[in-house]
């Protein structure tokens, strides 16, 4: 009987850490670190690779050429006008080398909570604007303009 309740004990801990590896992360405002919600934005973002985003942290986008291209002109409609045509930086800060006004924009993740969050300043929340794949593929393009040290860059790892 020890034996079983041993056995059990342990079958029970692994679908935990399968069921918690499976679990959807938290995105947090940039700024006052609340729970960003999703129940309000622009429809239709809610596809295969937003699913997989939220589930891994990492952007599926990231390096395909196609998306990346659309990226590109989403940012051009969506962004430019604060940050430059080619991100190199204007009203807002550039975002194509290694400083980063939110440190947490390293990482797709936190890159992405400040495109649906906003921050401070004139970056106001995006969610209205662009949905959340409209977002994961203009992140791809950013992250394909990257002129910083590689080894910052915590997306590619």
């Amino acid at each position: 009987m020890k034996a079983y309740t041993r056995w059990l004990g342990f079958m029970l801990a692994a679908l935990g850490m399968v069921s918690a590896a499976q679990a959807e992360i938290t995105f947090r405002h940039a700024v006052t670190g609340e729970t960003l919600s999703f129940e309000y934005g622009k429809e239709g973002g809610d596809t295969d690779a937003f699913k997989k985003f939220k589930e891994t942290g990492k952007n599926p986008y990231n390096g395909d050429k196609a998306v990346i291209d659309k990226g590109h002109s989403l940012y051009l409609t969506a962004c430019s006008g604060c940050h430059g045509h080619e991100a190199e930086g204007k009203l807002g800060p550039g975002l194509a080398d290694d400083y980063w006004t939110y440190p947490r924009a390293l990482t797709d993740v936190g890159l992405f909570e400040i495109l649906w969050g906003g921050a401070q300043g004139m970056m106001g929340p995006q969610n209205t604007n662009l949905n959340s794949d409209e977002m994961l593929q203009i992140m791809a393009w950013l992250r394909g303009l990257y002129t910083g040290d590689p080894s910052k860059a915590e997306w590619l790892k």
